[in-house]
């Protein structure tokens, strides 16, 4: 089919015009590169699921027939054949796009220089483990680019993260806290690479640490006794213990942290509780020092929500490439997406309708995602 051809006077070269909707080399619209890619990440869906739902819209079928029965079945040249190989593609050429615009991705976008760092396993094919570390700005909750790691107890590893973190516009210099679940690596990285960082423990983590000492003392406190009476009193002792540990790890200052501590110790059999909590004490408030106002009380693993949404939590991507490659997706999805407006009675959401790209100053406009993945 002959197409018309435009001469460019200035520098002599043809071209045709080219409709933004159509994709070279594509038998699919732009539109529906965007909604099965949206779908999959936005939804949460599995490969196959994705391509089911959109062939559903598209050629009226499969799914279709339950949601309007006496539809008639379309013709065979109305049919759509997506595959989820061929949606696998398009989400991979958008996490080849993502790689490449690391660099100098989130330059210029204001950071408070108090972040979170956290990491999620994945087991990969041939039974290999591999680890996703992000890091994430604790006031406008930016994601920096992860990576993909073979562990976290190695000080290697999270200078990586960093290092990636750098490349695509943090700067090192400015960072004051950090808040993590206490990686051994990270903390050895701290201590060599990022020598004036605070380091913040994560409260969640040191709650959970003490749970063994907890029920001890539970038990201790209802020993001999049974029935409704036992259980009123090991309800009554464990609420007891939890407000005298909450006062020391919620204590609004470190002066009153050590009144708190000092309270707890003096109770009987508390003072091996004490003695838990007063090791990593300073490391659970340092969000209380002047520089580190801002600063998470606890690592981000909500991050890793809606990461691990679909099916296989965000687990079957079968290499580390693919994997790392999925992840920069994410991490740029999440920057892009407002949080959902939200109202709920006991729960207050810190940003909702706002994306971190707004927190940080830098809102997006009608800009998507989609559209800095180039799909």
């Amino acid at each position: 089919m002959p197409v018309q051809r435009h001469l460019c006077h200035r520098c002599k070269a043809t071209y045709s015009e080219h409709s933004a909707l159509l994709v070279r080399g594509s038998w699919y619209g732009r539109e529906v590169h965007r909604c099965a890619v949206d779908h999959w990440q936005h939804v949460g869906s599995s490969l196959r699921k994705t391509a089911q739902w959109v062939r559903s819209f598209l050629g009226r079928q499969e799914r279709w027939k339950l949601w309007r029965p006496l539809d008639k079945e379309p013709e065979e040249g109305e049919r759509c054949y997506l595959s989820p190989s061929t949606v696998h593609r398009w989400l991979d050429r958008g996490g080849l796009k993502a790689k490449g615009s690391v660099k100098e991705q989130l330059k210029g976008v204001p950071t408070s220089g108090q972040v979170g760092t956290d990491g999620l396993w994945a087991r990969l094919r041939g039974n290999s483990k591999k680890v996703v570390l992000c890091l994430v700005d604790s006031v406008s909750g930016l994601v920096f680019p992860p990576v993909v790691v073979d562990g976290e107890e190695r000080a290697e590893a999270w200078e990586e993260l960093f290092l990636r973190a750098k490349e695509a516009g943090l700067k090192l210099e400015e960072l004051r806290g950090v808040a993590s679940d206490g990686a051994k690596g990270l903390i050895s990285y701290l201590e060599l690479g990022l020598w004036w960082v605070k380091h913040q423990r994560c409260v969640f983590h040191l709650w959970r640490n003490l749970s063994g000492e907890l029920a001890a003392r539970v038990k201790e406190t209802a020993q001999g006794l049974v029935g409704e009476v036992g259980k009123r009193v090991r309800q009554q002792a464990r609420k007891k213990w939890v407000e005298l540990v909450g006062g020391v790890w919620d204590a609004p200052s470190y002066k009153e942290a050590q009144q708190a501590l000092a309270r707890l110790g003096a109770q009987a059999g508390g003072k091996g509780l004490a003695q838990a909590i007063s090791e990593h004490l300073k490391g659970a408030l340092v969000h209380l020092l002047v520089c580190n106002q801002g600063l998470m009380r606890v690592s981000p693993e909500w991050c890793w929500r809606d990461f691990r949404l679909r099916l296989s939590h965000g687990r079957n991507h079968g290499s580390s490439e693919r994997l790392e490659r999925a992840a920069l997706v994410w991490a740029i999805y999440r920057n892009f997406t407002p949080a959902q407006w939200r109202s709920e009675r006991k729960r207050k959401y810190r940003r909702p309708g706002l994306s971190p790209l707004d927190m940080a100053g830098v809102p997006p406009g009608e800009v998507s995602y989609l559209d800095a993945l180039e799909v």
